[in-house]
């Protein structure tokens, strides 16, 4: 059985529909005036979505590379030259099938197509479900950082198809606790508590709400980025050998110091972090050797966040909230805390 979960954005609100089978609904989720369909995917992504369209509508195929260093304007570049001579339209969609790196591809390659046109994501992954298929933020790499060009597009409907998730590798589904971690220091539920549907689903719910109070990220949306200042910065320091997930978790472990050394948090809340990151949802906390913390701060002065100093999202006896302004003593206190050379 599967559930919607709706992100009330008004006129351009949507549906994202959850659980085993929910692919066979994509069809509810284009409407009637499209005739055509750019699907942007990856090779070996086991998802066929064509016995699930409307009928008379033509699919056009768009493969885009394995790896971040495919996630460029490059790409975006020659998915619009595609879309030219596939004779996509206004009127037309685009379908994003696959993990995060696809829909925030296929979301800004839809954005920037005729200055928008409608897409839907059926996301693959279970960070993606979670957390990069929703909100409308897509986006690609530069090399001063990631996602820092893009563009905030809503989708018309997201799949979450959660049949997918039990043959994901290891690796994914360790991304995937990572991003549900930060749900459960956002909101303190158990979600490991639940089935998988109703994880899936109550990570949903979390984040539509987050969305539908400020969906372009002017306030309280960047606490979703829990984790991502320093986690970003070690994706691009490891050249992406740490995965999104697996950065974020060691992110919040140095959110949680750093909140610390501001007098934000305790150390028995510190503790609590490595006991839920760690010990809940088995990741790792510990950043590689041969990454220098002076490559890191570099990296995240740039990070997009960052409009009035080194800013972070951080942990409190009120919540977790943006800070501005981190003096870098308290940084390096933080990276006192993780060993980082």
């Amino acid at each position: 059985m599967t559930r919607r979960v709706c992100v009330g954005l008004g006129d351009r609100s949507y549906d994202v529909v959850v659980g085993a089978g929910a692919v066979a609904e994509l069809a509810s989720l284009v409407p009637s005036s499209v005739r055509r369909i750019a699907l942007i995917t990856q090779t070996g992504v086991p998802v066929d979505i064509g016995p699930h369209l409307p009928k008379g509508v033509s699919v056009s195929r768009h493969v885009v590379g394995n790896g971040e260093e495919h996630k460029t304007l490059a790409t975006i570049e020659r998915l619009c030259d595609e879309f030219a001579a596939a004779g996509i339209t206004r009127n037309d969609m685009v379908v994003g099938v696959g993990g995060g790196m696809i829909t925030d591809v296929a979301g800004f390659a839809a954005a920037s197509w005729h200055r928008g046109i409608r897409v839907v994501h059926v996301s693959t992954t279970l960070v993606g479900m979670i957390d990069a298929a929703i909100g409308g933020k897509t986006g690609v790499n530069i090399a001063a950082g990631k996602n820092l060009v893009g563009a905030f597009w809503q989708p018309s409907g997201v799949i979450c198809d959660t049949s997918h998730l039990a043959s994901l590798p290891e690796r994914e589904q360790r991304c995937g606790r990572g991003e549900m971690a930060k749900y459960h220091f956002l909101t303190g539920d158990d979600l490991l508590a639940l089935d998988l549907d109703s994880r899936v689903a109550r990570c949903v719910e979390i984040k539509a709400e987050v969305v539908a109070a400020d969906e372009r990220e002017s306030g309280r949306r960047a606490v979703l980025n829990y984790g991502h200042t320093l986690g970003h910065a070690l994706e691009i320091a490891t050249s992406f050998r740490l995965a999104h997930g697996e950065a974020v978790a060691v992110g919040m472990m140095f959110a949680a110091h750093l909140a610390k050394a501001l007098g934000r948090i305790d150390s028995a809340r510190v503790a609590r972090h490595r006991e839920v990151i760690v010990g809940h949802y088995g990741l790792s906390v510990e950043v590689p050797r041969d990454v220098k913390r002076a490559s890191l701060l570099e990296l995240m002065k740039h990070d997009k966040k960052a409009v009035d100093g080194l800013t972070f999202v951080l942990d409190s006896g009120s919540g977790i909230q943006t800070v501005h302004d981190v003096s870098e003593r308290a940084v390096h206190e933080a990276f006192d805390a993780l060993s980082v050379p």
